[in-house]
């Protein structure tokens, strides 16, 4: 075989397709059109649904942003909006089963609604998806976690690989595996979509096995196309193994 016909070879191999049949429902997702940084309508929302159901997920659990400076969402705007999908889906033909939660985000104001009681929207039972900035600490990161333990809730962390300030703060990292709180890694984050150190701290939480749930933080086709690099990555193997919470939901 000359050099010529080893080219032709690798240029024609065939990648591995992606199914995340394994997991079967993505809980952390934007897709419910226009109402934060994630889809910007319908038609867009139905395409990149029917790509995650071709996938092999049985089951969506979408998460708008609250966040009280940008997304000012509220259960009833996320539910009208689950609706209006839901029959846009029935209309196109698709069948999936889509459910509706958030991603807050902790601050001070979201402290409050959790003192006052307030109800929040669960991606399943008592487990609540929460977000910070992704470069410094909250100062009140773990008052907010113990208040929402202490009303009922189990935080889900999202995308904690993410999270320059948990990267370097070894302390945080380990107070947080002490106080057992779910951590969900984006899919994407293993792929090196957002940069080799993220990508290398995911890795580290897969080793460790403190990963309860994946997601593909879906917000656009941009997303779903890197997404389908998944298979080519050396982790790929390993994170089909593991013990995650993703089909109890």
């Amino acid at each position: 075989m000359g050099i010529l016909d080893i080219f032709k070879r690798k240029k024609t191999e065939v990648t591995e397709e992606l199914s995340l049949d394994w997991m079967e429902v993505d809980m952390h997702s934007h897709l419910i059109p226009g109402i934060d940084d994630g889809s910007k309508s319908l038609e867009e929302s139905i395409e990149l649904i029917k790509r995650l159901k071709g996938y092999g997920l049985k089951k969506l659990v979408t998460t708008p942003h609250i966040m009280s400076e940008f997304y000012k969402n509220t259960p009833e705007i996320i539910q009208l909006g689950l609706q209006d999908l839901n029959l846009g889906l029935e209309k196109a033909g698709v069948d999936i089963e889509v459910r509706a939660a958030a991603e807050y985000y902790l601050d001070e104001i979201f402290l409050e609604k959790v003192q006052q009681g307030e109800k929040l929207l669960t991606i399943h039972d008592n487990l609540v998806l929460v977000e910070t900035g992704f470069i410094n600490k909250p100062q009140m990161l773990l008052e907010i976690f113990f208040a929402m333990e202490m009303n009922g809730y189990k935080p889900v962390f999202a995308h904690p690989e993410r999270y320059q300030y948990l990267i370097q703060d070894k302390k945080l990292l380990s107070d947080l595996f002490d106080r057992e709180i779910y951590f969900q890694i984006n899919l994407l984050s293993l792929t090196g979509f957002y940069s080799k150190p993220v990508k290398l701290f995911a890795e580290m939480l897969v080793d460790e096995n403190r990963v309860k749930f994946f997601g593909t933080d879906c917000h656009n086709h941009r997303y779903l196309d890197m997404l389908e690099s998944l298979p080519a990555t050396k982790y790929f193997d390993k994170i089909r193994q593991l013990e995650i919470l993703n089909k109890k939901l």
